[in-house]
């Protein structure tokens, strides 16, 4: 482990090319030069990326015991397939062919991108808790009173919560995703039970469990720890001269130039 993270640090430091979701460990592993995500253009700079936390696990997923996402049904590998066959034809006709993420709407639920604005602030109120989250300064507004859920017939990008307390633990219950949330794959009948454990001064353990049977073959579990800092969260300003999205726009429009073609809307 001590060498795995000395490793780390030495190709994710200073100004080389930034290391998102698993590159951090996979390179460090493989104790491979590490290459930007789509090894032409480059990242930006690793720095922008908050340092990473290294254990001895080698799996969030703590259920199945083997430690991996259970298959897709049939039905979910259609709409995997079928979602990167439209990419390839469609890659950036117009913006709502990008995803949620580069176009500022949302980061999905639970946010598992490592090392990215990936912090919370937890607020407690009379009948309430409000997680907001860092990225795309999301804020989840959940009741504790038992209220039920809303009719089926509502979707929301980050589901309808409802909280509970059991014992220490605060436990969530979320409903209701939008069909476009996508949870590795997931529909609009996720379901997600989420669980915060103080388990000392400066940490909490979240534990979720997903179950969708029109997506898994059957529910999984994940387990990380939060720990607490001192910074400040300040405001997620993604809106504010997107020019990642509008990059990646005007690169198509020249793409389908040079091709003598024009597919945007």
């Amino acid at each position: 482990l001590a060498a795995l993270k000395k490793r780390a640090a030495e190709l994710f430091s200073g100004d080389g090319d930034a290391g998102f979701g698993d590159q951090v460990y996979t390179a460090a592993l493989s104790d491979a030069k590490f290459a930007s995500t789509d090894g032409k253009t480059g990242d930006y700079n690793h720095f922008w990326v908050a340092d990473r936390w290294f254990d001895h696990r080698t799996s969030l997923v703590v259920d199945p015991p083997d430690g991996q996402i259970p298959p897709l049904t049939p039905e979910a590998q259609k709409r995997q397939d079928d979602l990167v066959a439209y990419g390839k034809a469609h890659p950036a006709d117009g913006p709502e062919d990008r995803n949620l993420l580069e176009r500022c709407i949302s980061s999905g639920l639970p946010n598992l991108l490592a090392g990215y604005n990936s912090n919370y602030q937890i607020f407690q109120a009379a009948g309430y808790v409000v997680i907001d989250q860092e990225m795309i300064h999301d804020a989840r507004v959940i009741p504790l009173d038992g209220r039920p859920h809303v009719d089926k017939d509502v979707k929301l990008w980050l589901g309808d919560p409802r909280g509970r307390w059991e014992g220490d633990t605060l436990v969530v219950d979320t409903t209701n995703f939008s069909p476009k949330s996508n949870l590795r794959g997931a529909s609009e009948n996720l379901h997600l039970v989420e669980r915060f454990t103080r388990i000392s001064a400066d940490t909490l353990e979240y534990q979720f469990t997903a179950t969708d049977p029109t997506t898994w073959t059957k529910p999984w579990t994940a387990r990380l720890l939060l720990k607490s800092s001192p910074d400040r969260l300040f405001e997620y300003a993604c809106h504010e001269g997107n020019i990642g999205l509008n990059g990646i726009l005007s690169g198509h429009r020249a793409e389908e130039k040079a091709a003598g073609r024009s597919t945007s809307r």
